[in-house]
């Protein structure tokens, strides 16, 4: 009798490998060869779950984000206002290795995604996610203004990506301590437009 496959189930288990192995090595070694022997496969069973490398790295993100997402859901449930945005943001901020790992990830997705499109995209869709649950929470503190809402959104955001990007860049200054006084700094600022 074959072997039944669950064919989701394997494309998560590559996509988790290939997470780990992006955060460890980089993305510049990411060969689906060297993948494929990590992942426990042969050379070539990749492919059918992901025929290219770039299929492969949008999963890679998207499971990424998908993770953050779902942590900020749980951590902002029942939260409102600035307590909701702290709670989003440290789950986005890199305070921990996963984070740190998270946040390796997002920073070469970034720059692939800088020459492709469709990449582009795939960033381009999570950022949306983010904007709409900021936009909710911001109304809730700053009376409804479309625009001072909309700034305060682009900063945080701005603010957030910055901070995953320097965490990769300029590690031995951009420590978790100081990630974590910075978005005190920041939250501080939305207080004060609450005024």
């Amino acid at each position: 009798m074959p072997k039944i496959v669950d064919h989701d189930q394997r494309r998560r288990e590559i996509v988790e490998v290939t997470w780990r192995f992006i955060a460890r090595e980089g993305i510049e070694k990411l060969n689906l060869r060297d993948l494929a022997a990590a992942a426990g496969y042969a050379n070539g069973a990749l492919k059918p779950y992901f025929p290219t490398r770039d299929a492969l790295l949008a999963a890679t993100f998207n499971f990424v984000a998908d993770a953050t997402n779902q942590r900020i859901y749980k951590k902002a449930n029942g939260l409102q206002g600035l307590e909701a945005i702290e709670a989003f943001a440290r789950e986005v901020l890199p305070l921990d290795e996963l984070r740190r790992n998270e946040a390796r990830i997002a920073v070469h997705f970034w720059h692939l995604a800088l020459g492709d499109s469709k990449l582009a995209d795939v960033n381009a869709s999570t950022m949306d996610q983010w904007r709409t649950m900021l936009d909710g929470w911001l109304q809730q503190i700053l009376d409804g203004s479309d625009a001072r809402t909309q700034m305060a959104r682009d900063s945080m955001i701005n603010f957030l990506m910055g901070a995953q990007a320097s965490s990769v860049l300029d590690a031995e200054v951009n420590t978790a301590l100081r990630l974590e006084q910075q978005l005190k700094y920041q939250l501080d600022l939305l207080a004060a437009l609450k005024r």
